[in-house]
This record gives C-alpha cells, sequence and structure tokens, in this order.
C-alpha cells in the first residue's frame, strides 16, 4: 500500500487542498495520503475535497494547532465508483473544451477586494480566489474584471502571474476601459484585453453559468 504525506501546516487557503489534490493525483497504486495542517477550517476543506473527490477521509487533532487529515486513495487518484459517474461527463467536457476551459463558464471579478469588512482581509481573500481558479480541473472560459476589479489585471496587481497563467491556458480575461480611464490605469494593463460595456452584458447573457466571488 502506498502512503504519502503533506506538511500543509502555515500555508493559506487553498494552498493544502491544493497540494492534497496534486498528491492524490501522483498515487500509483491504492494507499493513504495523510496531510497535516494547523487549523480546522483546512481539516474541513480537505475533507470536503475528499468527498466531491468519491474519497473517504477523517480528521483527527493531534495538539495545539495540529491537525491530521487521512484520506483513501484509490490507484489513479479517485474511487471507481466516482470515477465512472463522472466518466460521461468529463469525455463531454473534454470533447468540447479539449484545452481544458468549460465553455460558457465566465468568472465575473467586480472588485479588487472579496466580500465587505475589511479590506486588508478582502484583497487575501480575492487572491486566494483568483490563485484557486488557476487550479481547478476545468477553467472559465472567460474572465470579466471591471469596476476596482479593474485593478487586478494591471501592473502592481497581486494576483497578476495568475491572470497570466490563465491567459496562457487559453481564458480570455477582458477588463472594462471605462473602467480603466475612470481609476487612470489604462496604461498599465498587463494582461488580457480591454472592453466595453456592451461585449460585458453579451458575454454575462450568453454564458452557461456565471461565477463571482
Amino acid at each position: 500500500m502506498e502512503k504519502k504525506i503533506v506538511d500543509a501546516r502555515g500555508l493559506a487557503c487553498p494552498l493544502p487542498v491544493v497540494n492534497a489534490k496534486k498528491a492524490v493525483g501522483e498515487f500509483q497504486e491504492d494507499g493513504v495520503l495523510t496531510v497535516l495542517v494547523d487549523n480546522e477550517i483546512a481539516v474541513q476543506n480537505l475533507q470536503k475535497f475528499a468527498s466531491q473527490k468519491g474519497l473517504q477521509s477523517a480528521g483527527e487533532k493531534k495538539g495545539e494547532k495540529e491537525y491530521e487529515v487521512t484520506i483513501q486513495v484509490a490507484a489513479g487518484g479517485a474511487s471507481a465508483s466516482a470515477s465512472a459517474s463522472a466518466a460521461e461527463t468529463e469525455a463531454e467536457e473534454i470533447a468540447c473544451c479539449p484545452d481544458s476551459r468549460k465553455k460558457g463558464l465566465v468568472a465575473v471579478l467586480s472588485a479588487n477586494v472579496m466580500g465587505g469588512g475589511e479590506e486588508k482581509l478582502g484583497r487575501a481573500l480575492m487572491k486566494a480566489f483568483v490563485f484557486a481558479l488557476t487550479k481547478q480541473d476545468m477553467l472559465p472560459e472567460t474572465i470579466v474584471c471591471y469596476n476596482s476589479g479593474a485593478y487586478l489585471t494591471c501592473e502592481g496587481s497581486d494576483s497578476l502571474e495568475d491572470f497570466k497563467a490563465l491567459e496562457a491556458e487559453g481564458v480570455n480575461i477582458m477588463t472594462c476601459g471605462t473602467c480603466l480611464d475612470f481609476y487612470g490605469i489604462k496604461d498599465k494593463l498587463a494582461v488580457g484585453t480591454v472592453t466595453n460595456m456592451y461585449d460585458i452584458v453579451e458575454t454575462m447573457e450568453n454564458a452557461r453559468s456565471v461565477i463571482r466571488p
């Protein structure tokens, strides 16, 4: 039986799940993945990830800020039943979108922070959200940025490298030109293209699904 340990202590969301996902995919035979984390939220996120993959998991508190999540992994990184039930859908997605983008999925970023409350926290959450987008099995087909979300695609953005990685995978990144002009940052746009409200409305209207942080 294969065994792996991932030490994700001290890592911010979503890195514990991202690292666990990578490790699960590397299993060559049935085995156990043990993930070490330092908070209960990470435990919950890891168990949810395992459940979504059709894998059994268990979380245990080992000490102050010490938690251990064990995931029973089948060869190939997912249980046979989960793989079988998803096979038809996955094949359809790949056939329609061989470059790993999900056709019709649009991500709308209307601010450079996520949620209300403290701005510092909001910026950190948005950075984590964009990073998490890069780690999805199926990427958005298009990302639309407007209002202060325009800052995300400009020089100085904490998420710029993630946006560039998404663009390299074929994701269409659009930033509102009116917003860039309003904030005086049009000359700082560093990834994607400038768009207008007509195209934004058309893109959202034709989307199969829209996600917003």
